[in-house]
């Protein structure tokens, strides 16, 4: 009687136990266990490394008493971390007449080679405020908001000035290699072209195209 009791306990065992055999073997918990994955490489010369930034710009520059002119330069950026950059920036326009000189009509305060106003500097800007801009489903840019400020020197009415400069812009990407900037700078500085100690803040709006590499 044991003997039997034991082959129906034994055969009970083997009878629920087939089942699973069979599904660890053949059935879809099999696929899952060890699936077959392709690991994708990633190279580090498939990564951006363009660190500098070189660019030109046009605008329109107010210079205090000898009004408003065009103004174009360069500028070449180094970008030392994702939220910092050295920009320098070389820039050149022609001022006009001063209404003093207009209203006479006879007197010139300076020569046309004095006229001529340049300006290069070194500045430190900070990026701030990324986002992107969508103009439809497939097309986005990333855009981002700086501010910066430096100094330098301007050459003036035959005279240079040391001159320090504060602004803001902003950049849109267009792709990871080329931006477009809209910015606006202030260039002070102090002269004596008319007998007295002037401090002159001189305000720069332009827009610019520029490339990395």
């Amino acid at each position: 009687m044991a003997n039997r009791f034991q082959r129906l306990l034994l055969g009970l065992a083997l009878a629920g136990s087939a089942p699973l055999a069979v599904a660890q073997d053949d059935g879809p918990l099999g696929d899952i266990v060890g699936p077959d994955e392709e690991r994708r490489s990633l190279s580090e010369r498939d990564l951006d490394t363009e660190n500098f930034e070189f660019g030109v710009f046009y605008g329109l520059m107010s210079v205090e008493d000898f009004g408003s002119n065009d103004i174009a330069g360069a500028s070449l950026s180094y970008h030392v971390s994702e939220d910092f950059f050295l920009q320098a920036n070389y820039g050149i326009t022609e001022t006009r007449e001063t209404s003093y000189e207009l209203l006479s009509g006879a007197v010139e305060l300076l020569t046309e080679d004095q006229r001529e106003y340049t300006y290069y500097n070194l500045s430190l800007g900070y990026n701030f405020l990324p986002g992107q801009i969508y103009l439809s489903e497939n097309w986005s840019f990333n855009t981002s908001a700086y501010v910066i400020g430096g100094a330098g020197n301007t050459e003036f009415a035959g005279q240079e000035y040391f001159t320090y400069n504060l602004g803001a812009g902003f950049k849109l990407f267009a792709t990871d290699w080329l931006a477009f900037d809209l910015g606006m700078r202030g260039h002070v500085f102090t002269h004596e072209l008319f007998g007295r100690e002037v401090e002159v803040n001189n305000l720069e709006a332009r827009l610019g195209v520029s490339v990395f590499f």
